[in-house]
């Protein structure tokens, strides 16, 4: 086996996990609403997880958060955990994760590492607005679903209430995320200090 492609896939083992660490972290931090679908930092965690993988490795390191909450980790919103919250009514937002990280990390690594800042910030969003769009359709559609209401009514309960906090999570992934992609692949591509 070649070694550099050792290194490099226990690298990516190490970014998926971080970043599959990370979302256990945020997003148990939430506030439930009246409708049943809770404000969390998860999605956060999810399109940060994205920017710095790509598509395939994001979309990794939230398969493994997915199945650590399917097995009975308290790492879902409000600190719960188990198979019953991935079949439940809000089931199709977690499940949604995987393309969220997907279609953000495919769209915003189309720039290249050398691309201008204004280019890289633009296809970041555009990714995370796209990722967040698959989000919501996978996750609205299972909400109907499992609940019986309609598309109105749903939107209202799950879609509304968090544009604008999806909107802040967005700047802030843009504000966080160029500095930490660069300093990780300075440090683990390269070896170069992250200074």
């Amino acid at each position: 086996m070649n070694r550099k492609n050792t290194l490099s896939d226990t690298r990516n083992l190490v970014l998926c996990g971080m970043c599959a660490a990370i979302t256990c972290i945020l997003a148990p931090l939430s506030v439930p609403l009246a409708g049943g679908v809770p404000v969390s930092l998860a999605t956060f965690a999810v399109m940060l997880a994205g920017v710095l993988l790509g598509g395939s490795l994001g979309a990794f390191s939230q398969l493994i958060y997915v199945l650590l909450g399917a097995v009975g980790l308290p790492v879902f919103a409000g600190w719960t955990g188990g198979l019953g919250n991935v079949l439940g009514m809000t089931g199709g937002y977690i499940i949604g994760y995987i393309p969220c990280a997907w279609l953000t990390g495919l769209i915003y690594k189309k720039t290249g590492s050398n691309a201008k800042r204004t280019a890289k910030i633009f296809f970041m969003i555009l990714g995370m607005i796209c990722g967040t769009l698959a989000l919501y359709v996978i996750g609205t559609a299972w909400f109907m679903a499992v609940t019986g209401m309609g598309l109105g009514a749903s939107l209202a309960a799950c879609v509304i209430p968090f544009l604008p906090g999806d909107f802040i999570k967005m700047a802030a992934v843009v504000i966080i995320g160029l500095p930490l992609e660069t300093a990780i692949r300075r440090t683990i591509y390269t070896g170069e200090p992250a200074v």
